[in-house]
């Protein structure tokens, strides 16, 4: 076990941390539920990277060149509510003391839309680092297009948490392939390695070498051996941000619920309060100077309060540089005002096409004569398949790949990874100035189920193109026929799943998509030509 002793003298430093883990554990006994330890273990990350890293201002959570800050570890919503608190943003300590409770702005699970400063809504666990992934995608597009002159409107990092539970699931290894690839260099990764999971240890399930798995993906990878040495932590957060031709893991040992007696480094502690018997012996342990639930020390708030200047300055000092982008460029600084406020082009629509009666035609391939028709005039448009762009008929024509040191083309090639191209989509539409789009076959959207909903939750528009609907596949065979997709998509709350019956219902279920801000969008399409209906006798599509 840790040692867990508290210091002879408590640092101001110290105080700042502990009061994260006190505000933690604090407000999972008051709600009886929740995930104290992992909080605990990670307060000291969370202090280094907000107070001398992150770029963020707590008055402004929506900045637009913050650093987007990703927990992917979800469950651990305590360690960043308490945080968010501690540094000034729009969370009291009211709120706190309302965890996970009914119509709370501090829910069991970090909620996208419901706190401020919360980037994602997370907690299927693996989501968080697809996300993150998309929003450093959204950042590399931007800056390539935007960035030049000697202007840099768009500059900024993508910071994440994973858990031993993220590592596990297939989504994160899908996303942190297709981010090694791509040479993401302002995405940093934190791997909380605490060795538990709420069966035990880790090694019930699980004993690879996470780091080599990821310097094998092309990510760098440092190794920090105390999650408490804050030096360390600062360090290889330093190193990490110097590293710009590829992606950061940084592998942190920590210890859960540290400062706890008899709980730390157990099962225990990951998913249950500690109980108030073991919260006394943990204050105590830790010299903390009050037994009072939710006591926070003017010094640590104080300390933590700093932010609120520092965020103010950085942003403003980002305000002047973007002025002079500006002055300098008024059109393309207008533009990306324009695709961060989610305003779509004047005329966007003027060029979709209209399909005169009497042919027959698939309506996969008369998608793609209106995805290409709006592709020009909607430069945030951008997007791919599934390694399968040539059958769902995606690809933007003359409009450049997006690929490592490339990062101004808008066709994406997410490889044969569903799962991580509906989380990297979510990303990049959470990040502001992207209208992503994905495709695949209809009954492979079940290999992208959790990043739908999610998306269809936090309600964002991403656009999915699932072709080869229905049983007319030919020689492709049941295992391809999508008989069951669309019932279980349109059971998906705020998810609109349309599927047009001949070409120009293609044309108007793409002008619905790319219309619909609040929510995903699924256009069902077919592989067989379909008779093409004659409006003059049946009405407009």
């Amino acid at each position: 076990m840790a040692d867990t002793a508290a210091p002879a003298v408590q640092s101001l430093e110290q105080l700042c941390i502990d009061t994260v883990r006190t505000l933690s554990m604090d407000a999972v006994q008051q709600a009886d539920s929740g995930h104290p330890g992992t909080p605990m273990a990670l307060a000291p990350l969370a202090y280094v990277l907000f107070t001398r890293h992150l770029r963020h201002n707590p008055a402004n959570p929506l900045w637009m060149d913050r650093d987007r800050f990703v927990l992917s570890a979800g469950h651990a919503s305590m360690l960043l509510y308490s945080v968010l608190h501690l540094s000034g943003y729009d969370l009291s300590l009211d709120d706190l003391k309302q965890f996970r409770q009914w119509d709370s702005r501090t829910p069991g699970h970090p909620e996208h839309g419901i706190t401020p400063g919360i980037e994602t809504t997370t907690g299927p666990l693996g989501q968080g680092v697809g996300n993150a992934v998309g929003f450093a995608v959204a950042e590399a597009h931007l800056s390539a297009v935007f960035n030049g002159g000697g202007h840099r409107p768009v500059d900024h990092h993508t910071y994440f948490i994973a858990s031993d539970g993220d590592m596990m699931e297939g989504v994160s290894h899908e996303a942190a392939s297709f981010a090694g690839h791509l040479r993401l260099g302002k995405l940093i990764g934190f791997y909380d390695d605490n060795h538990i999971t709420i069966e035990g240890d880790t090694g019930l399930a699980f004993d690879e070498d996470v780091g080599a798995r990821y310097e094998a993906y092309g990510w760098h990878v440092q190794h920090v051996a105390d999650g408490n040495d804050l030096d360390a932590l600062d360090s290889a957060i330093r190193t990490a941000k110097a590293t710009t031709e590829r992606p950061s893991l940084v592998v942190v040992r920590t210890h859960i619920a540290f400062g706890s007696p008899n709980k730390v480094d157990t099962a225990g502690a990951h998913g249950s309060p500690l109980g108030e018997d073991e919260i006394r012996l943990t204050k105590q342990a830790l010299g903390w100077p009050s037994l009072e639930p939710f006591f926070v020390p003017d010094d640590a708030l104080a300390e933590w309060r700093k932010s609120r200047d520092r965020g103010a300055s950085l942003e403003a000092e980002w305000r002047r540089r973007y002025e002079a982008f500006e002055a300098a460029q008024p059109d393309r600084a207008k533009e990306l005002g324009r695709r961060h406020r989610g305003e779509l082009p004047a005329g966007w629509d003027a060029d979709i096409p209209s399909f005169p009666p009497g042919k027959r035609v698939a309506t996969r391939n008369a998608s793609e004569k209106v995805l290409n028709a709006i592709a020009p005039r909607v430069p945030e448009l951008m997007g791919g398949a599934a390694d399968l762009a040539p059958s769902t008929k995606t690809l933007l024509k003359d409009m450049g790949d997006f690929s490592a040191g490339s990062y101004a083309g808008r066709n994406m090639h997410f490889g044969i990874r569903e799962h991580a191209m509906g989380s990297v989509m979510n990303g990049m539409a959470l990040h502001g100035g992207i209208l992503p789009y994905g495709a695949t076959f209809l009954i492979f959207s079940d290999y992208m189920r959790p990043p739908i909903r999610l998306a269809s939750l936090m309600e964002r528009q991403v656009i999915y193109v699932f072709t080869h609907d229905s049983i007319g596949l030919g020689e492709d065979g049941p295992t391809h026929q999508p008989v069951e997709m669309l019932a279980l998509l349109r059971a998906i709350p705020h998810l609109t799943v349309l599927r047009p019956a001949d070409a120009n219902e293609t044309a108007e279920a793409w002008r619905v998509a790319i219309g619909h801000r609040h929510g995903p969008v699924a256009i069902a399409l077919s592989r067989q030509d379909l008779a093409i209906a004659d409006r003059s006798k049946l009405g407009a599509a």
